[in-house]
């Protein structure tokens, strides 16, 4: 997994079931600048939990979206689903050096890795010394399968791309956290949870993050290609009509008692159960506010329902409002695509590492 490359830019790649989007950042001073993005849709299928199926799919989806991008770079970040990684914090010698660790998870690997170590990619990243013992440090510690791996850089490669990073998910999300967190109003505590709901097409995903770190995850398989499989089946649409009348609207009187009403119903349950299973497993940190991501997330009336069901602030993930745009970009058009940017851009913000 210890992919490197240098460069000015870098672009975020991020396949999911309905789409391939890619945007490009650069540095600009202590903030980023968005270079080039773009989203293209994937067909039904080509991805399923997170896993490609259909390699040609994806690969002439992934195309489109570098020919309409037009990035200055050729370097990308991909990540890997958090369902795919192991992660743990292992404690050793803090006399160690990167050598020997690399040495010394590849001697134990069987106590950390359930799967044989050659199908294995892996990396670590030391944390520090550990706070109770001052001759041990702790090292995090990153796994996957390999073929994992080679899926998604076969998949940049073929769409003209140079792998540059490979990554988790959870740990992009994390990153471009740092972003979102800005919008929201300073508070006075320093260790305050946040919910982070990313609710995709297939899938919902539930996060609390302390001190922008991700303590807690569920996920849930409802999303938004619910609400567009109804629009189809009640008022004869394909797929992909339904789709764009879900987002630009025209649809019949009834649609928003009959349909979007008992969809948004279902979802802020969901939401609400995902937190109820939150401190039954025993978390004392109290959620005091949301962050709704995903291209479901600005369905309207969503974040009011949630507010007024939770009684927490609800806002809508923009994580490019203090970026820089190049000017090609189409402003408003970002800000539409920006929720469900989060890994996209979590990944591209590794530029300069």
């Amino acid at each position: 997994m210890r992919l490197r490359a240098s460069g000015k830019g870098l672009v975020g790649v991020d396949i999911t079931s309905a789409t391939v989007k890619v945007i490009e950042l650069k540095r600009a001073g202590n903030h980023y600048q968005v270079e080039s993005y773009a989203v293209r849709p994937l067909r039904e299928g080509a991805v399923i939990e997170r896993r490609i199926r259909d390699m040609s799919a994806v690969v002439d989806a992934l195309r489109r979206a570098v020919e309409h991008a037009k990035p200055g770079s050729r370097n990308a970040a991909v990540a890997v689903p958090a369902s795919a990684a192991i992660t743990k914090t292992l404690t050793l010698p803090a006399s160690l050096d990167d050598d020997e660790i690399e040495a010394r998870i590849q001697l134990e690997s069987d106590k950390h890795i359930p799967f044989p170590f050659s199908e294995v990619a892996f990396d670590f990243q030391r944390l520090g010394l550990n706070s109770r013992y001052g001759d041990q440090q702790d090292v995090l510690l990153v796994a996957c399968r390999q073929q994992d791996v080679n899926q998604l850089t076969e998949a940049v490669l073929q769409a003209g791309l140079t792998p540059a990073a490979v990554d988790v998910e959870t740990f992009a999300m994390e990153r471009a956290f740092q972003e979102i967190r800005h919008q929201l109003p300073p508070t006075a505590e320093e260790q305050e949870c946040v919910a982070l709901v990313d609710i995709g097409a297939t899938m919902n995903a539930f996060h609390v993050l302390r001190e922008g770190r991700i303590t807690y995850s569920r996920d849930t398989v409802f999303g938004g290609r619910q609400l567009t499989d109804e629009i189809r089946n009640r008022y004869g649409l394909t797929l992909e009509e339904a789709g764009l009348a879900k987002k630009r609207g025209g649809l019949p009187d009834d649609y928003q008692r009959s349909v979007l009403d008992p969809f948004l119903d279902t979802l802020v349950q969901q939401v609400g159960r995902s937190l109820q299973l939150y401190y039954t497993a025993g978390r004392k940190q109290e959620v005091r506010r949301m962050i709704l991501a995903g291209g479901t997330s600005v369905l309207p009336g969503l974040a009011e329902r949630l507010a007024e069901e939770s009684g927490m602030e609800v806002v809508i993930a923009n994580p490019f409002r203090r970026m820089k745009v190049n000017p090609r970009i189409d402003v408003p058009t970002l800000a539409g695509d920006a929720p469900a940017m989060l890994t996209a851009c979590g990944l591209a913000m590794r530029v300069g590492k």
